[in-house]
């Protein structure tokens, strides 16, 4: 069963220096239909005006997956880390007993485009802890690339849940296939592109949830980028 999530049907938030689609409830916004997905509990696409950002502020009990798409991301936490997240960085913050951080778009003249994913650990009150990794274009093409799992498999982010994050560049006319073990619960979030799904069409900032199947063929028109998020007991 697959069951899409229209990227216009997202929750909107616009100001003067950000513009957010929240593809689950979140901050002002609140639809009781779509308050998470699994142990998936926000995908926000935000755009970040040059020079603004998030001032200083907390995250407890929560493992927080920062993928930026374009521009820069200047980060500084009480943990005594100070970064630029640049486009095809991954950062992986785990809030655990608490983090304090704040988040500003480094760049005069560049908009910031980023997805931010926070995901609900098994273990509340964990130590904090935070992980940043570049991955090329070619670590992604037509494959897929592992960003996090519970093990830590091959030094991807070792994440406080029973699931697996990869990320995809899908060129026509490539096939990837996916096998999906039994009562595993699938998030697909189409970054650009268009995105077919065992026939069904995902079009940029499109999510679907996926329960029930045991295969899944992606295909695609056009060069599409997207990350999968693979939630089973038995990783």
């Amino acid at each position: 069963m697959l069951t899409i999530r229209k990227a216009q049907d997202r929750g909107y938030v616009e100001n003067e220096w950000l513009t957010s689609h929240h593809t689950f409830s979140f901050g002002e916004y609140y639809d009781p239909q779509q308050t998470h997905f699994y142990h998936l509990r926000v995908i926000n696409e935000d755009y970040i005006a040059p020079t603004y950002g998030f001032p200083s502020h907390s995250h407890q009990n929560m493992e927080i997956m920062t993928y930026v798409i374009s521009g820069e991301l200047a980060h500084k936490d009480n943990l005594g880390n100070h970064s630029i997240i640049k486009s095809g960085e991954v950062q992986f913050m785990r809030a655990g007993t608490q983090v304090t951080h704040s988040e500003f778009n480094p760049s005069a003249t560049t908009t910031t485009h980023l997805l931010q994913i926070w995901i609900i650990p098994d273990t509340k009150n964990l130590a904090p802890s935070y992980q940043q990794d570049f991955y090329s274009a070619s670590d992604k093409l037509n494959k897929f690339c592992l960003l996090a799992d519970y093990h830590g498999s091959n030094g991807a982010f070792k994440i406080a849940q029973k699931v697996s994050i990869y990320a995809s560049i899908l060129e026509q006319p490539s096939i990837l296939n996916y096998s999906l073990q039994k009562n595993a619960c699938v998030w697909i979030q189409v970054i650009r592109g268009t995105l077919k799904i065992n026939g069904a069409i995902l079009l940029a900032g499109d999510g679907a949830a996926i329960q029930e199947e045991t295969q899944l063929a992606f295909t695609t028109e056009e060069t599409t980028e997207f990350l999968l998020f693979d939630f089973n007991d038995n990783p």
